[in-house]
């Protein structure tokens, strides 16, 4: 991997993400951050993909099961070619195809809509099997939200991939140790997400989820699951400060000392 590359593409990401949700006005600004980093590597270095060609039956997939985090998503997108970076300011807009949650059906590049959460693990290891029994040599990579790990539909999931022993597909948790309603740590604890993985039987990692040549030596190793440490709100100066952060208004002036800030940090 080429190391300044991938970071430029983060930034990238990240400047897309507020872009969009200047233009809108508002937006999940928070989670969005977070995922930033493991986006760029996703699709910058691991994932096979052509977006001149987004359904291709034999690409890796990428599943947002936090589908409230579809402007990051969209962001990355837009970076890779699936469509024009302009179309992110028209996020969330009367006939656009870059609605709030991620959408299948409307936005190119995007593998399976989502939003109701706890549910993306078990639609990607749906598609994941799918693709297996139909000789697709392919992977299916999962992001999840660690406050979603609440829902008790991961876990079964999580039990059903070990008992098939797959190994096409990688759920990558977001632990940004925040939710909708607080800390994870107080709305419900959460212990060690890592080792009730690999209670399981899951090959589980776990690493910096900002760092982009750690995210980058977990994911080529194709673990069952990678647990990114991460900061909600990371790379957006007014997102990183206040204690709720997960859904924030986005002024003009906003927007653009955070992107002034996410330049002087890259070049830091």
């Amino acid at each position: 991997m080429n190391i300044t590359e991938t970071r430029k593409a983060a930034a990238e990401i990240r400047k897309l993400t507020i872009a969009a949700m200047q233009s809108a006005g508002y937006g999940h600004i928070g989670g969005s951050m977070s995922i930033a980093d493991v986006l760029a590597v996703l699709y910058t270095d691991i994932m096979r993909v052509d977006p001149k060609n987004p359904r291709d039956p034999n690409r890796d997939w990428l599943v947002l099961s936090k589908g409230h985090c579809a402007p990051g998503l969209c962001a990355a997108l837009a970076h890779k070619g699936y469509f024009p970076k302009e179309e992110v300011l028209t996020l969330n807009q009367n006939g656009t195809r870059l609605p709030s949650h991620c959408d299948r059906l409307k936005t190119p590049g995007v593998d399976i809509s989502t939003g109701s959460l706890g549910q993306g693990i078990s639609m990607a290891s749906g598609v994941a099997l799918g693709n297996a029994m139909q000789g697709i040599n392919s992977h299916v990579y999962v992001i999840l939200g660690d406050g979603e790990l609440n829902e008790g539909q991961n876990w079964e999931t999580a039990q059903f991939l070990a008992h098939r022993q797959m190994d096409n597909i990688t759920v990558i948790v977001d632990a940004n140790q925040r939710q909708l309603d607080g800390y994870t740590e107080d709305v419900c604890k959460q212990f060690d997400i890592a080792e009730k993985f690999r209670a399981f039987g899951l090959h589980t990692l776990e690493c910096d989820g900002h760092d982009v040549r750690a995210l980058h030596d977990a994911l080529v190793q194709k673990p069952a699951v990678l647990v990114m440490h991460t900061e909600k709100g990371h790379g957006c100066n007014f997102a990183e400060i206040p204690g709720f952060n997960h859904y924030m208004v986005i002024t003009d002036d906003m927007a653009r000392a955070a992107c002034e800030e996410i330049d002087r940090r890259l070049t830091a």
